[in-house]
């Protein structure tokens, strides 16, 4: 019996097995559940020999997948996506070169596979694209056995890996791995996955539970954490939000936005925490004026001041500079040097003697050791250097105003945080030295003033004046002069 007789019988025992125990024997087809369609037809020809069980395109007909025969709801949402044009994509770019051509078709790279299969092995047009088997492995022996035989992707990420996305998305024109690895989005904090009311965040598997996915994946049930991996933010199948990512990031709306369902955490002081004097990821509220404590007496409502950064002028949010791509080529020559695509999640990356982000946080503020670019091309600042003036100017502002605050408070406390005194989160008594603590905390946020400067300046500027007035009058002590 030749291999796609063998389908075909395999197929339609299948679908009589199927249609008997549902009781639908009179149908043509019968939905098992709400991805998988038995479908009673012919799975084309043979594919070749030294294909590596890799099956393709049903028939060689573009787009028509031969997984789709079966797995019609996640491969018609794929079908939606750049993989699924991904070789017209690489012809028309006006530099195809072979070498590329692997990562745009049916290869041995995203999956399993070490050695040459699917169009790498047999050149054949039915290869063409990133399709499912791309990520999923070959799909003969799933076909043949489809209880037996799951090929299931894997999501972790890492440019030693052979599997996975970082087999093709990486190198100078690409290098969306790379710069991941330099991301915190890469670190996984032990203690926080580990606990329940953090894995969301702080676990892959967890954000993905939360957020409800239920595929299948190979370190779905694994007690070893995920990172926050290219997989957890961006869907393989479906091309709803731009850039595939599995909630939108085009959006103002902070109840909607990708990043603000993590990146809005404790904002403000939370008495019933031993942790509620620091804040923890409050970045959303922040950027648009709801974060920190207002000091009795003070004229301030959440939401009055918005800096520019926080309102529906900046459609994409935190994504218009954490997420900045550019270009960087040879000052001299004007040649093509690096890529840029934004994985390090840093605003303005420090970067080498060449303008390439290299993943270090405390280099200085000035355009010799980061790039601006974001600040530029997101059309906001004309220059890098008038970017770069601008914040330190504001940032230089907050710290002063930061540190006379801690100054009374050190007055006020000497331990400041410690248990005993004024501060301290273990009593259930909150007090005025407590709001400002936590407000100075806000601040200087991650250790610099600069973050919370960029993402609403104005609003931080005024609760520290707030906060600096309210520890005056309510324990007698004075800021020092400036």
């Amino acid at each position: 019996m030749g291999n796609s007789d063998f389908l075909r019988g395999s197929f339609r025992r299948t679908v009589r097995a199927s249609l008997a125990v549902l009781g639908l024997a009179a149908l043509a087809s019968g939905c098992v559940d709400e991805d998988t369609v038995y479908n009673d037809r012919p799975f084309g020809d043979d594919p070749p020999a030294s294909a590596g069980g890799m099956l393709g395109y049903l028939q060689g007909q573009a787009g028509e997948t031969t997984c789709a025969q079966c797995h019609a709801t996640p491969s018609s949402t794929w079908a939606t996506t750049a993989h699924a044009d991904a070789w017209n994509g690489l012809q028309d770019s006006g530099h195809a070169q072979e070498f590329c051509e692997a990562c745009h078709s049916v290869s041995e790279l995203g999956n399993a596979e070490t050695e040459p299969v699917g169009w790498t092995a047999t050149a054949d047009a039915r290869y063409v694209d990133v399709q499912c088997e791309s990520c999923h492995g070959p799909g003969s022996t799933h076909v043949a056995n489809p209880e037996a035989n799951q090929p299931i992707p894997s999501l972790a990420v890492g440019s030693d890996l052979t599997n996975g996305c970082g087999e093709c998305h990486n190198g100078t024109h690409h290098p969306f791995v790379e710069q991941w690895e330099m991301s915190k989005h890469s670190e996984v904090i032990g203690f926080a996955a580990a606990r329940t009311e953090c894995a969301s965040c702080h676990r892959g598997q967890g954000t993905l539970l939360a957020w409800g996915v239920r595929s299948n994946y190979v370190e779905r049930d694994s007690e070893e954490p995920l990172a926050v991996v290219c997989g957890v933010c961006h869907s393989m199948h479906d091309n709803t939000f731009e850039g595939q990512l599995r909630f939108p990031v085009n959006t103002p709306d902070v109840q909607v936005h990708l990043c603000a369902r993590c990146h809005n955490r404790r904002s403000v002081p939370d008495a019933n925490s031993s942790h509620g004097l620091a804040p923890h990821s409050p970045e959303t509220e922040l950027l648009v004026g709801e974060a920190g404590w207002i000091p009795p007496g003070a004229d301030l409502d959440y939401g009055a001041i918005v800096a520019s950064h926080g309102t529906t002028n900046n459609e994409k949010l935190c994504a218009t500079c954490h997420v900045a791509m550019y270009t960087i080529t040879d000052q001299a020559t004007g040649e093509f040097v690096f890529e840029a695509v934004g994985h390090t999640f840093q605003a303005i990356p420090c970067v080498d003697s060449e303008g390439i982000p290299n993943g270090e946080t405390d280099c200085a503020i000035e355009t010799q050791a980061r790039s601006f670019a974001g600040c530029v091309d997101s059309g906001c600042h004309s220059t890098e250097e008038g970017a770069a003036a601008i914040l330190n100017f504001r940032g230089d502002f907050v710290a002063q105003q930061a540190a006379a605050l801690l100054a009374q408070l050190e007055v006020v406390d000497p331990n400041l945080d410690e248990p005993g005194g004024e501060i301290d989160a273990g009593t259930s008594t909150f007090t005025v030295a407590e709001g400002a603590f936590f407000n100075y905390n806000l601040a200087t946020h991650l250790g610099d003033v600069y973050g919370s400067t960029t993402h609403n300046g104005p609003w931080i500027r005024a609760l520290l004046e707030a906060s600096i007035v309210a520890v005056e009058d309510e324990y007698g002590v004075a800021p020092p002069a400036p």
